[in-house]
């Protein structure tokens, strides 16, 4: 019997694809193109109203302080705005840092404690904190004004800063209380073996552990804090003390009732840049903060 043999000729340092593997990326590429036609549309719906007020602040409008060819004369009418844009900003920088300090440093600590220990009413406390996401930011402000008022916080930064540490601490206690459940406890442990303390083991072992969760509820409470309206609305009377995102308010209506959309436009620019900035160069972070826990045990 007479056999044949057939001999394939295989480029060195080449490894054949299987037909099979080959229909499969084939596949897979076609259906990602919907996916990414979505994606792309929804970016373009999100970035157009940023890109189209950014240009608006520096090109020509009838009706603004910059009337003729592109330049930067909104930008100059938000800077001179009765105390001026440098003291907004820089109330809007207190406010938020303030806000982040003692937001990272509660939710910190009440994680810790909710994760890690066993105490009475563990539990109880822990929903009683949740339960402020249930309550309506507006029905309380009224509340809180009088009890600021009493204690001489009433129409100071501290007190918005406080305001709004409050209604940030349910997500970030929640955040940091699951960061910390994902770690395990022989982490903990191990620590204490070599003779470190609660405290010491929270400060040198669980706080790089949980690095991206504390980033997240950071970046939460900078952007709430920058871009919060309500608070200094209903806590702040003097002008001098107003955050950015209220003077800008005030400034659509200078000049008897008519809006102008220029320094408007120019005031959402500058608000909006710190955040894009801030979010770009956190975002790995953020992503990875949001995953704490997902896989947990």
């Amino acid at each position: 019997m007479a056999m044949t043999a057939t001999r394939t000729l295989i480029a060195p340092g080449s490894t054949p694809t299987p037909p099979r593997h080959r229909r499969s990326r084939a596949r897979r590429a076609v259906l990602g193109i919907p996916s990414a036609v979505f994606t792309t549309a929804l970016a373009i719906i999100f970035l157009y109203p940023l890109i189209w007020t950014a240009v608006s602040s520096v090109g020509p409008r009838a009706g603004t302080s910059q009337t003729d060819g592109w330049g930067f004369g909104n930008y100059l009418a938000l800077a001179d705005y009765q105390a001026g844009v440098w003291v907004y900003l820089g109330n809007s920088l207190f406010v938020s840092l303030l806000t982040v300090a003692l937001t990272l440093l509660l939710s910190l600590t009440g994680g810790y404690a909710f994760a890690r220990f066993d105490f009475p009413g563990k539990n109880v406390l822990f929903l009683v904190v949740l339960a402020i996401l249930m309550v309506p930011y507006a029905t309380l402000l009224i509340p809180l004004y009088v009890l600021l008022n009493a204690v001489g916080l009433q129409n100071s930064l501290v007190g918005v800063a406080l305001v709004i540490t409050m209604f940030q601490l349910p997500f970030s206690m929640f955040m940091m209380r699951v960061s910390f459940e994902s770690i395990p406890r022989e982490f903990d442990e191990a620590a204490m073996v070599d003779g470190c303390s609660p405290f010491s083991a929270l400060w040198r072992i669980l706080i790089p552990a949980v690095k991206p969760g504390l980033i997240t509820v950071g970046l939460f409470a900078f952007l709430t804090a920058w871009n919060d309206f309500f608070a200094p609305l209903i806590l702040i009377n003097d002008s001098a003390r107003m955050t950015l995102p209220l003077a800008v308010a005030n400034l659509r209506g200078q000049v008897q009732g008519v809006v102008d959309y220029g320094a408007t436009e120019a005031g959402v620019v500058v608000l909006a840049l710190p955040c894009i900035l801030l979010f770009l160069i956190l975002q790995r972070h953020y992503v990875r903060g949001f995953m704490s826990g997902a896989f947990k045990g």
